[in-house]
């Protein structure tokens, strides 16, 4: 297929998933080796924009999506290509087109980088800004339990507290995406608190090939690992994780608790290297999908 047929490709911005293109979707994030369900693009498809390439058989064969934070900031993410189809440019096309429809709206795009991405995004003007990694726990393992850290107790979620905790420190408000992830993953659904004052707290999602935790906000790192104590003592089976780099006290408990290393992502901004979100704060993120 030449490199003209490619670019005859129609893009289209999609209203709903047709239960083909969700199967095409789903083909797609099997052949990557992703995590995402169906839930997951019914987020992108209600609350932001999926961008879908066909081929000429009417099959969905490439998609990105954008997913809007307020007025200020956005993510695009689920950039995926059909096997047969990759190295042709489609990618780029799709990113340009992303890229370039937030900033006619005035939304600085955001994205979390593969390694093998980092270089494709650099060369269109996203800049490093912070790391972080995928842990993955395969099989629950008992550790040590120590006791709680004095005056935190971990609860029943707060929402309306929450969502405000929440954009304090993501930089905006996304009560949108957090209430899908309702019921998803109860047993992550946490919330810390101190003298009746919110110090964290953590949600999580069930995934294609293991359950996911994040985010996961807190003041401390001791309210970090109070919450997590909590959940993974509930979850069974595979867990991921994507803790920030800095947070080293908090990578060495879940190590002790079977946790390693599955790979580094690179969050980038688009001409900008100035994050949007509390350093101090931010933990583990939803995943690079969502941010």
């Amino acid at each position: 297929m030449s490199a003209m047929d490619i670019s005859e490709l129609e893009i289209s911005i999609k209203a709903s998933l047709s239960p083909s293109e969700l199967a095409d979707a789903g083909a797609l994030v099997a052949e990557a080796n992703w995590n995402q369900t169906a839930e997951d693009w019914k987020v992108f498809v209600e609350r932001g924009r999926v961008y879908a390439a066909h081929a000429p058989d009417g099959r969905m064969v490439a998609t990105t999506a954008t997913l809007p934070y307020g007025d200020r900031f956005a993510w695009i993410s689920m950039v995926l290509v059909a096997g047969a189809w990759r190295r042709r440019g489609l990618a780029t096309r799709l990113m340009h087109r992303a890229t370039d429809d937030l900033a006619a709206a005035r939304l600085v795009p955001v994205l979390d980088a593969t390694p093998d991405g980092r270089a494709v995004y650099r060369n269109l003007g996203y800049q490093d800004c912070w790391g972080f990694h995928r842990l993955k726990r395969e099989q629950k393992r008992i550790a040590a339990l120590s006791s709680a850290p004095a005056g935190i107790t971990v609860d029943a979620i707060d929402w309306t507290r929450l969502y405000a905790f929440d954009a304090a420190a993501f930089g905006a408000d996304r009560r949108g995406v957090l209430s899908g992830l309702r019921g998803r993953l109860p047993a992550a659904e946490l919330m810390a608190q101190s003298e009746g004052r919110i110090v964290g707290f953590c949600l999580g999602r069930n995934g294609r090939i293991a359950s996911h935790i994040g985010p996961l906000v807190a003041e401390s790192d001791a309210a970090a690992c109070a919450i997590l104590a909590h959940a993974l003592k509930a979850i069974e089976g595979p867990v991921f994780i994507d803790l920030a780099d800095a947070k080293s006290a908090v990578w060495l408990f879940l190590e002790e608790r079977g946790f390693g290393r599955v790979r580094p992502f690179t969050r980038m901004i688009h001409g900008s290297s100035k994050r949007f979100d509390d350093a101090a704060r931010t933990f583990a993120v939803i995943g690079p999908e969502f941010g």
